[in-house]
């Protein structure tokens, strides 16, 4: 960092404000125990009404997982964790408890593809040995399908139905592989479209749309530079020289990176009741309490003929009762709000158990360790502390916005359904503090900058009155609570889509055209 103070409480404001219910980045690599299971690792969490024309009625919630891909990532790219239960959880009546969740369950199989090699058909090392198409799939090695299933009540032990596709009432869905490039998959994004599917939700009189593939990841930052102690060159824009936007002058650590969304378009009708519209979402995944790797014993491989076709499922044998590991509302919370030992903890735990939490909220460490490692001017007072402004956006809703009528304090993104939808053109980046109030905090929308909102937001943007009145609790820091903060990232209203599933086609792994 270059600079004094408004950018090191900015990267504090990160962290406290990540915790009410923004992000500074994508929540990845967050806690020690999720570096060992990237397949299970949750990076973002969006919901908002969808906004694609003729869908208002209708709630799109995304899930991303296996964070930074390279596009590149061959030969088995990033198929999902077939012994792992990934769930979009809904509260719709305030109290920190899932009323509905829909579960994800994946399921690979191997077509034992191979070749005539001298005399000998010798199984491929490739998830394809030509060009795969949707209606022509002869050529790929591992096909992945997956079931979805809602559950009502508890996630554990209440009212489960089969999710089915409203064209043919199958209960089993397929996904499309990853962008391998366009000799392998010509036309990835018509292909892709394909994987769209229209269900009929058990209880639901509207179908809806679930979508499960890769994608662009569309989480913008300037990841490397801010966690290289903010490291950025204009932090605020009134650092930056006349002419310039600190907004859009640094690079997005994101952008060549690819991601696996979980897409899910639910009917309003379905998810909110008729005395609340407001609704509260978060995403997990877990795990089998136990797992046995490689369960074929090596003295049992010299009975297996070369070639034998195998399920990849087989690899490994979990059971046991199911044990959360990775959970996201708002991103960035278990990165850099809560406390080393507490990490794997948050990840295990559920909102409605999040008072344990509390403290990292109302008393957040980053910034006092930050002030005390690089000092200046543009620290809040102590007399602001603790943080109720935060405690909102993070636990419980912003009356008038997106509190529900009765609310138990618990970390998760909350949307207001009844908020009118902006139309994309008229999107603005920040939000609520942006004077658009169908954004991030009300629900996350892909192009919310949460990052800048967060920023801002924790250098006390919501703190009042700061007019240097008897009554203003913090004067002295009132100028830097109001300028304007940014990590350097900007969101490109042009990455993204205006359709279902509203983030973009994935990159390709090969760059070039299929010329031959």
């Amino acid at each position: 960092m270059r600079r004094s103070t408004p950018p090191w409480l900015l990267m504090a404001s990160l962290g406290l404000l990540s915790s009410a219910g923004t992000a500074l980045a994508s929540s990845h690599r967050e806690a020690p125990f999720i570096t060992t299971h990237p397949k299970v690792d949750g990076s973002d969490f969006y919901m908002f009404r969808s906004y694609e024309q003729g869908r208002s009625g209708y709630v799109t919630f995304i899930a991303n997982y296996q964070p930074l891909q390279d596009t590149y990532g061959g030969p088995n790219y990033f198929f999902m964790d077939t012994h792992a239960l990934y769930e979009i959880h809904v509260d719709n009546n305030g109290d920190g408890i899932e009323d509905m969740t829909f579960q994800f369950k994946f399921h690979d199989t191997d077509e034992g593809l191979s070749v005539n090699a001298g005399g000998k058909s010798i199984p491929v090392p490739l998830t394809n040995i030509g060009p795969v198409t949707a209606t022509n799939m002869s050529a790929q090695n591992v096909v992945e399908t997956y079931t979805l299933t809602l559950v009502r009540g508890d996630r554990r032990h209440g009212q489960m139905s089969k999710v089915t596709d409203a064209a043919s009432g199958s209960d089993s869905f397929a996904k499309p592989l990853d962008n391998i490039g366009a000799k392998s998959i010509p036309g990835y994004a018509d292909y892709a479209n394909t994987f769209i599917h229209t269900i009929n939700i058990p209880g639901c009189s509207t179908p809806g749309k679930v979508f499960v593939g890769q994608r662009m990841d569309g989480f913008v930052v300037n990841l490397g530079e801010t966690f290289d102690l903010v490291n950025i060159k204009y932090p605020v824009q009134e650092l930056a020289p006349p002419g310039v936007n600190a907004r859009n002058d640094e690079p997005n650590s994101l952008a060549d990176k690819n991601v696996t969304s979980l897409a899910l378009e639910v009917p309003i009708s379905c998810l909110a009741r008729a005395t609340d519209p407001v609704i509260g979402a978060w995403t997990t995944a877990s795990i089998r309490q136990a797992e046995v790797i490689n369960s074929t014993p090596e003295s049992d491989k010299s009975v297996a003929s070369v070639g034998a076709k195998s399920d990849p499922n087989d690899a490994m044998v979990a059971g046991g009762a199911w044990v959360q590991v990775s959970r996201l509302g708002a991103p960035l919370v278990n990165e850099v709000v809560i406390g080393l030992p507490d990490k794997d903890r948050f990840n295990h735990s559920q909102p409605k158990n999040d008072a344990q939490f509390a403290d990292y909220v109302t008393n957040p460490s980053l910034p006092v360790l930050l002030q005390v490692l690089f000092g200046g001017a543009g620290v809040l007072a102590p007399n602001v502390y603790p943080r109720a402004d935060l405690v909102e956006v993070f636990l419980t809703g912003v009356p008038g916005l997106n509190q529900p009528q009765k609310v138990s304090p618990a970390e998760m993104l909350r949307l207001n359904t009844s908020t009118a939808i902006t139309p994309v053109a008229s999107q603005n980046d920040l939000g609520v503090i942006g004077g658009d109030v169908a954004g991030f905090p009300n629900g996350r929308r892909p192009i919310d900058d949460v990052v800048d909102i967060a920023l801002r937001a924790v250098m006390g943007v919501l703190l009042s009155p700061f007019d240097g009145s008897a009554q203003d609790p913090d004067p002295a820091s009132d100028a830097s609570r109001q300028l304007h903060y940014t990590d350097g990232a900007e969101p490109n209203p042009a990455n993204y889509l205006t359709v279902f599933p509203y983030l973009m086609t994935p990159l390709a792994g090969s760059p070039n055209s299929a010329t031959n």
